[in-house]
């Protein structure tokens, strides 16, 4: 199935000459066998399941080693321009297989494995997901970091290692309990602790101006200490690296304490210091202003940049000698991508460290600051931009405060001068905000310091330039950018859906896996009885694997052969799942059913998804309907429990309320695996429908532009009362929640939430639930002619090409504005591998080399 390398392709290779050449069955199971031996100290008679996981990880691990090692020197060597890509969130699932998959290794291994008589899926169920992120903001970012090494981009990843993960949901009694994930416990075979590089990150303390600058002075040092995890692309051999600080506490201790006894309490008193990086906050779309959550913001910044500073300024190759001290060429060597509001606090911080460390006058750091920073908007909703109080500022980081100031002082100047008299603009673009307690806007702070915004998909940048950021995009419209999101296809295709991935590459070949656009080919199959017969087959076999885990893990039998109807989805207003629970309702009580299975994600809603439980309590025991109707919600929604559940989908759900969901990539991962959306023309649909076809989607609501009339809020003409009394099967439905039907023990359970849908629903259910009800019925029909829908769903296959994540990261490389001041745009490209380069000798059809010997003496370099 290989094809040769394309010179596009050998351009992103790395030489790997002089490594060992590609390792057989046999080395794999000696290699195994050796760190079974010397690694985990056991032998096959008392091993466990988990040391053979550990085993084997570290095996495949020794495969990236080399790539890792030359890869960092390759960059060093030819020194390019780095993208540093800051997030609180990476949300990376498991490893093994992924790496396995983009080495090329997994038929080896697995063969490996059998002769030694294990099988590989139980061991790669060993391994913890690295749940180091909520949902859409975390996935996109671990998709990303995918892309940049496919790519061959210079670029890092940097977030925090919490110690504690998004928590472990357990449904009991149709309640969320939530349960500490551990992580960690077990330890991780994929990171490498670098504490060489470990560094100071100061809290607390005052400021002193003196006629030599400003000092920050008696503050509280927390150590940052890096764990590096290698992140290789896609069968390059480039490997890069996402790197996440640990807190630790420094070891002083205060003496005078020591003495009177204090020597217990000044050691427990580390924890203190040591939280920061406890656990993620569990939650991505509201904002919450404490006081750990700013701690972590600055924590990860602080320590970030001090890297990123270190490597600009000691970029000669395999030296520690400090070989660059202009800072005015710090944006040609350095991208800094700030991945929505959390690591805001990178921009006052570089200035920081330009004016007070490194002495530079203001307007010079600035623009360099400018030039060097981007800032991606991830919500429209008002409740999850971060609005930080002053107060707190003052108090954690007075200096930031000072810098923050200065930039708003100069940032009003320069509105006022563009717009004299305009008060009312100067107090909307103002970044601190009055009345009450005053706030720090740090998506203002983000849009006058960055050179670049973007918005994630195309409708979403289109709603920041008219309405959130209006008056930003009037005063410098050239910084306002799209790049729609997208998803990786080796994780959610070529590892996910291996029987999906090879029944497309045997009509157009396998290099699809690294350009998507190629799925297009698949257009001219659509009506090839054998294409449609394998696709439909695939789809089945999926489904059959699924509803074996339903019923192991949710004692719920459901019949293959019905619609597998997916909503994976944090659960949240603007994501309607009540829209889906009226509709599951108005169902049963049609008694004209299907299967479907609700798979949201977190939100403090907690009564949602008591209804949604309560909901399938009474659907399921109901012997009338039988098995022509089943509601499942799927507890504890991860990356590896998505790797299931979405190959397996016929219909995925994309409800929000137009113009609240900024993009999606729950969608576009349904979409590639063989699902038809119905949806509203919100977030990604938008593009969805454009790629695959307005007759392969189902669209239903209300468009964006009937939200507002003459400007005035739709709001103001919502009334939901109207609905109810309009539309007797809502009214039925509404009736049922409010009198008990779903809570005979409880009847007033869900009271609540009939009166937020009543009174105050800011996302309109009701309005929407016709249109859905009438759309829902096209679904059901087209469902019975198997051979249509297969049709439908070739279509969106073929439509992918758009949302893979690798066009989105070339259009960030690509697009790159030169700075705020200078107007015109400029093209910068990121260039991580010379195109003179030799390129491995790999093809892409087998094991990869073991790069674990054969190595010269690593050199002296700084990661």
């Amino acid at each position: 199935m290989s094809k040769p390398l394309s010179d596009h392709d050998r351009r992103k290779q790395i030489s790997v000459r002089g490594l060992a050449g590609v390792e057989n069955i046999s080395q794999l199971k000696l290699d195994f066998n050796r760190h079974l031996h010397f690694t985990l100290v056991k032998d096959r008679n008392v091993a466990t399941r988990r040391d053979y996981y550990f085993a084997l990880a570290n095996t495949v691990r020794e495969h990236l080693i080399g790539r890792w090692i030359r890869t960092q020197q390759h960059y060093y060597e030819k020194d390019p321009k780095r993208v540093y890509y800051i997030s609180l969130e990476f949300y990376m699932g498991r490893t093994l297989q992924n790496t396995m998959v983009n080495l090329a290794l997994e038929n080896a291994c697995d063969e490996a494995m059998y002769q030694l008589g294990l099988d590989m899926e139980e061991l790669e169920d060993m391994e913890e997901d690295a749940g180091l992120g909520n949902g859409g903001l975390g996935r996109l970012a671990a998709c990303f970091l995918d892309s940049m090494a496919s790519l061959g981009l210079a670029a890092y990843g940097y977030g925090i290692r919490y110690e504690f993960g998004i928590f472990n949901q357990k449904i009991v009694n149709g309640w969320q309990v939530e349960e500490a994930d551990d992580w960690l416990r077990y330890g991780n075979p994929w990171e490498k602790a670098r504490p060489e590089y470990m560094r100071p990150v100061n809290f607390y303390g005052r400021t002193e101006h003196h006629p030599d600058g400003v000092k920050w002075v008696d503050t509280q040092v927390v150590l940052a200490l890096p764990y590096d995890t290698p992140i290789p692309g896609y069968r390059n051999n480039v490997v890069n690296t996402m790197r996440l600080w640990s807190a630790k506490a420094p070891c002083e201790f205060n003496l005078k304490d020591f003495n009177v006894g204090g020597y217990i309490q000044a050691v427990l008193d580390r924890n203190l210091a040591e939280n920061i990086s406890r656990v993620l906050y569990p939650n991505d779309n509201f904002f919450e202003g404490k006081e750990l959550r700013l701690k972590q913001e600055y924590f990860v910044v602080s320590a970030t940049l001090q890297d990123i500073i270190r490597r600009f300024k000691v970029s000669k190759f395999g030296s520690r000698e400090v070989v660059r001290t202009d800072f005015s060429k710090l944006p040609d060597k350095v991208a800094i991508q700030l991945n929505d509001t959390h690591p805001a606090m990178a921009i006052p911080e570089l200035m920081r460290v330009l004016v007070d460390e490194e002495k530079l006058a203001w307007e010079k750091a600035w623009d360099i600051c400018v030039r060097t920073c981007a800032y991606t908007n991830h919500t429209v909703l008002p409740e999850a931009l971060e609005r930080w109080p002053v107060d707190l500022f003052a108090y954690l980081l007075p200096r930031h405060l000072e810098i923050i100031y200065e930039i708003n002082r100069r940032h009003l100047e320069r509105v006022a001068a563009k717009y004299p008299g305009d008060n009312g603009r100067l107090c909307r673009m103002s970044l601190i905000e009055e009345g009450g307690q005053k706030r720090i806007n740090m998506a203002h702070l983000c849009i006058v310091g960055s050179h670049a915004v973007n918005g994630v998909a195309q409708i979403h940048s289109d709603i920041l330039k008219a309405t959130v950021f209006k008056d930003f995009y009037e005063m410098e419209p050239h910084k306002f950018q799209n790049k729609t999101n997208g998803i990786t296809p080796r994780r959610w295709l070529a590892m996910c859906n291996p029987g999906l991935a090879e029944v497309i590459a045997e009509r157009i070949g396998e290099d699809f896996i690294r350009d998507l656009d190629q799925l297009k080919g698949l257009c001219k199959y659509v009506n090839d009885e054998a294409f449609i017969r394998d696709v439909a087959k695939v789809k089945q076999e999926n489904k059959m694997k699924f509803a074996v885990h339903l019923e192991e893990h949710y004692k719920v039998k459901i019949n293959p052969n019905s619609m597998f109807d997916l909503q994976v989805k944090r659960i949240h207003e603007y994501k309607r799942q009540l829209l889906n629970c009226l509709h599951i309702i108005t169902y049963y009580n049609r008694e004209d059913c299907m299967c479907l299975c609700a798979a949201p994600g977190y939100h403090t809603a907690k009564m949602i998804i008591r209804l949604i439980t309560a909901i399938g309590e009474v659907v399921n025991n109901d012997p009338v309907v039988g098995d022509r109707l089943k509601v499942i919600f799927l507890e504890n929604y991860r990356v590896t429990l998505a790797e299931r559940v979405i190959p397996a989908s016929d219909l995925s759900e994309q409800i929000s309320t137009a113009g609240t969901e900024a993009s999606g990539t729950g969608n576009m991962k349904f979409m590639l695996n063989g699902a038809l959306t119905i949806g509203t023309m919100d977030g990604a649909n938008v593009e969805m429908a454009e790629e695959a076809g307005m007759d392969n989607i189902f669209i239903f609501g209300m468009r964006l532009r009937f939200f507002t009339l003459k400007g005035v809020a739709l709001s103001n003409f919502y009334h939901a009362e109207e609905y109810y009394n309009r539309l007797p099967e809502l009214k039925q439905a509404i009736d049922q929640i409010a009198g008990g039907f779903f809570s005979p023990k409880q009847p007033d359970l869900f009271k609540e939430i009939v009166n937020m849908l009543m009174h105050h629903d800011r996302f309109k259910v009701f309005a929407d639930y016709e249109d859905y009800i009438k759309c829902q019925e096209k679904v059901n029909a087209l469902y019975k002619d198997p051979k249509e829908w297969t049709k439908k769903v070739i279509y969106n296959i073929a439509g992918c090409g758009k949302f893979s994540s690798d066009r989105t990261i070339a259009q960030y490389a690509q697009d790159t504005s030169e700075s705020t001041e200078g107007g015109a745009g400029t093209t910068v490209k990121f260039a991580a591998v010379d195109k003179n380069s030799t390129p491995s000798t790999l093809s892409g059809s087998g094991p990869n080399t073991g790069l674990g010997t054969g190595l010269s003496p690593p050199l002296n370099i700084p990661r």
